[in-house]
């Protein structure tokens, strides 16, 4: 059994895309996943199976969603291996942060630094973004809300074909915790 986290994109965060947790543990157990949890309102599952990978389980839970639901919510599955090597890989002081001035958004698949290099960074400085694996790295000292950097980095053609879903730093913490293996 591997220990998993579900990313969902863009539900419960106004907008029509409701999603009520109880209902989605049990979609997600209905599916054979074991220990399925949910972590706050906006999109966070986490669970353990024995088959499947990421991109299968993603797209498994992905269908399942609209069917019961009737709409389509991105969903990104990353292993408690990979959600901790993001943490580990941090570039920036996490420890010394508030868990609203660092995020971490995911990405679907790998990006380089060419798709990101016509922004000038010095020019939204004190922010500043790191790439890592599948991941950008996202220091915002005045928090998401009011981050040019962020909106800037939220533009179409920078994310073009890739998904990309963001989290501040408590839940990507959060989420590392409750990927933990269990012992047996």
């Amino acid at each position: 059994m591997t220990t998993y986290a579900a990313l969902l994109r863009g539900i419960n965060v106004g907008g029509s895309k409701k999603v009520p947790m109880a209902d989605l543990r049990a979609l997600m157990e209905n599916l054979g996943y074991d220990a399925v949890r949910t972590y706050l309102q906006s999109g966070q599952a986490v669970f353990a199976s024995g088959h499947g990978d990421e991109e299968s389980l993603a797209a498994e839970l992905t269908q399942a969603i609209e069917e019961q639901f009737g709409f389509a919510v991105d969903v990104m599955v990353r292993d408690h291996a990979y959600l901790r090597a993001v943490a580990d890989s941090c570039p920036f002081p996490a420890a010394e942060l508030e868990g609203k001035q660092l995020h971490a958004t995911y990405f679907s698949a790998p990006v380089d630094a060419e798709r990101f290099a016509e922004i000038d960074q010095a020019a939204f400085l004190p922010e500043e973004f790191r790439l890592g694996d599948r991941v950008l790295y996202l220091y915002a000292p005045n928090g998401l809300g009011r981050s040019k950097l962020a909106e800037y980095l939220a533009k179409p053609r920078l994310n073009k074909g890739v998904m990309a879903t963001t989290r501040n730093w408590n839940t990507v913490v959060k989420l590392v915790e409750l990927t933990e293996p269990t012992p047996e």
